[in-house]
């Protein structure tokens, strides 16, 4: 199946934003929930108030960005793009098929800790990849910033694992990227407009 690259690029767009609106809202109308300190998981954790609206968040975010995939590996002419941002997105899709469980260990949050790290290295390695891609086509510039913005990402999800503001660090490495979605997405849509 193949959609056109305006389509892609709405789904490059459409899918961040979702993830990003999910825990904005979701962490909002969570009584004792703190975004500087609580992953995003949390809000989808087995028996929370949030878990179907997080979920589905994190799905919409798993099947809209692997349909923007093919289109962003093309625009770049970067190749590997395309398995990266997939498997952000389908690692994004387990993590919601796998949630958290109402007590902490066992099996399944090991599971979902799996599917997340998977994610997070496919998050942060997107823009680093894109980098070469964006120097080849005669953007240095842009290839500096975007080899920022995943160098951010790394930097701040290794963070997630050793400091005491986790959820802070996990929204700003996943958030650069989000971003950088969307403003690639948004250049593809000016490009074919």
């Amino acid at each position: 199946m193949t959609i056109s690259a305006r389509t892609a690029a709405t789904c490059g767009i459409a899918g961040p934003a979702a993830f990003v609106g999910g825990w904005l809202v979701n962490g909002l109308r969570t009584d004792g929930y703190d975004p500087l300190r609580d992953a995003i998981s949390q809000l989808a954790r087995v028996g929370a108030p949030t878990r179907l609206s997080m979920s589905a968040c994190f799905v919409v975010f798993g099947v809209l960005v692997p349909l923007w995939a093919p289109t962003v590996a093309r625009e770049l002419a970067t190749p590997a793009l395309r398995p990266a941002v997939t498997v952000a997105g389908l690692a994004t899709v387990a993590v919601a098929a796998l949630p958290l469980t109402r007590e902490p260990g066992g099996t399944q949050d090991l599971l979902h800790a799996v599917t997340a790290g998977t994610g997070y290295v496919a998050m942060a390695l997107t823009p680093l990849l894109a980098a070469g891609g964006l120097r080849r086509l005669g953007r240095p510039r842009a290839a500096g910033l975007s080899a920022a913005v995943g160098v951010v990402s790394a930097v701040s999800l290794v963070l997630t694992v050793v400091t005491d503001t986790s959820g802070l660090f996990q929204r700003l490495g996943l958030g650069v990227v989000d971003v950088w979605h969307v403003v690639v997405a948004g250049w593809v849509l000016t490009r074919r407009s």
